[in-house]
Parts: C-alpha cells; structure tokens; sequence
C-alpha cells in the first residue's frame, strides 16, 4: 500500500505514479487520521511506502502522529519517499528513529511556500515534473526489484536546518493569526474541505481558521477566488497546485532531451 500526505498535489501525484508502476493501492493519510479506526497493520510480504512533503526540512507532524498508529511486522517492506522544493534534509533520518525503513527517497517538485517565495513559471515546474516522473520511475523499480536503497538530497547545513531551525519555524512560524480573505471570498467551502487537519471552518460565508495548522498552503494555493492570504507577503504573488496533464509532462520530458542531445 502506497500511504500519501499531500497538500497541493505533488505528493498525491508522486504516490499515484508509484502505485501504478508497483501494482499497490493508494490511501490518503489525512482522511485515515480523521477516521475512527487508524491502526494499521503491516503483515510480513506486504509494502509499506509513505510519499509526503517536506516542511522546513522536516516532516509534517502528520507523519508522525500517522506513524504512531502503524505496526510493522517481520518481513514486510517499508520506505519513505518525500518530495521537497530543493532539499529533504534530515527528514529521512529522523523517521528511520520512529519506524523501521528499508529504504528513503527524496524527489525534486515545484514549491507551492508561496508565503516565502513567489512560484516558478509553468515551463519551469513542468521541468522539475518531468524529471521527477523518471525519478519516480527508477524508486518503483527499486521497489519491484527489493533493492531498496537511501537516496536522500540533504542539502547543506542539513543538521542545523532540521534539527534546529525546523523546530523553531513549528513553534513561531506556523500559526493561522495571519490567514485572512479578501471581499472575492464567494463562501464556496473548498478550503474547509481540503484542510488535511480540519483546521478551517466556514462562519457566516467565510473561512475561520483554527490552531491545528501544518501550513500546507492548500487554502491559499486552491483557492479558486484567490481570496486567501497569509499577512501581506502572499498578496502578489502566484498560486501553485499541481494540475499537469501527461501530455504537458511527455512535451517537456522530450524538450529537455533534446536539449541535452545538443549539449
């Protein structure tokens, strides 16, 4: 079984690409974590893969409070794949401390931390997406094959970034006080709908934001209206979920390759 946690879609993508290629069925964390019966129970010949986002060089603590409820027994197959807008850090690292992995990937996708940085360009992010698939490709087949391996970009200063800049980023950097929306706000619901902590309701038409957040940006970056912003930063800036085609993916794979033809 392929378990995903995702936010705006990279995540879900990459899970999906994986169950396809390894013949296993796909479940989202976040509607098992909002179930009443999470216990899970992976027997011995069976596979255990989790694809996830990284925050702040860290898991989200979703993963964690998922992991918590999963028993591993001996001889099933376990490992973790994260997908990360440049670098994973230690994220690997520390869940190999809370379940027993066979195995660990990272995989580069577009950014959607739009309350930092504005988004890429969709030519850019169809690239990031194109090599990601071939990236996903080569983990299923070592997942087909057994030989599992740890292949994790960590990146630089990756001790200092996830071990103590991450905990600080949970502590003060990640509160709702600064969610807001504008007047365009139609009262549609998606954001309360996709919050993966059912941290947002709707009152009077209009979004309430609660304490439990990850700040997986779904509600900004899905917002149809763009009516949602976190403080001021995110006001001009672009949106970011992942709604490419196959067909858009097949083009900018053969554009790439062709530029590496020329080379």
């Amino acid at each position: 079984m392929v378990y995903y946690f995702s936010g705006t879609g990279n995540s879900k993508w990459a899970a999906e690409r994986i169950a396809e290629k390894t013949g296993e069925k796909t479940s989202d964390i976040a509607l098992l974590m909002r179930g009443e019966e999470k216990k899970i129970i992976i027997a011995s010949g069976e596979k255990f893969i989790i694809v996830y986002p990284v925050y702040a060089w860290n898991s989200p603590k979703l993963i964690f409070d998922f992991l918590r409820n999963v028993t591993l027994e001996e001889g099933a197959t376990s490992c973790v794949v994260c997908t990360c807008g440049s670098e994973a850090g230690h994220t690997v690292s520390v869940l190999k401390k809370r379940i027993r992995l066979d195995g660990g990937y990272s995989v580069v996708m577009p950014d959607n931390y739009v309350i930092a940085f504005d988004v890429e360009s969709r030519e850019e992010c169809l690239k990031k997406v194109a090599a990601a698939r071939e990236r996903l490709d080569m983990i299923a087949d070592d997942i087909n094959s057994g030989n599992l391996k740890f292949d994790v970009g960590v990146g630089k200063f990756a001790v200092l970034k996830t071990f103590i800049f991450s905990p600080l980023f949970s502590k003060y950097a990640s509160g709702t006080k600064q969610f807001k929306t504008t007047w365009d706000c139609n009262g549609c619901g998606l954001c309360e709908k996709i919050c993966p902590k059912g941290n947002i309701k709707i009152v009077d038409e209009m979004p309430f934001w609660f304490d439990d957040c990850m700040q997986c940006l779904a509600c900004i970056n899905r917002c149809p209206k763009r009516a949602i912003n976190y403080g001021r930063s995110t006001e001009k800036r672009g949106r970011y979920f992942f709604d490419f085609t196959e067909k858009e993916i097949d083009e900018a794979a053969k554009i790439e390759k062709e530029k590496e033809e020329q080379k």
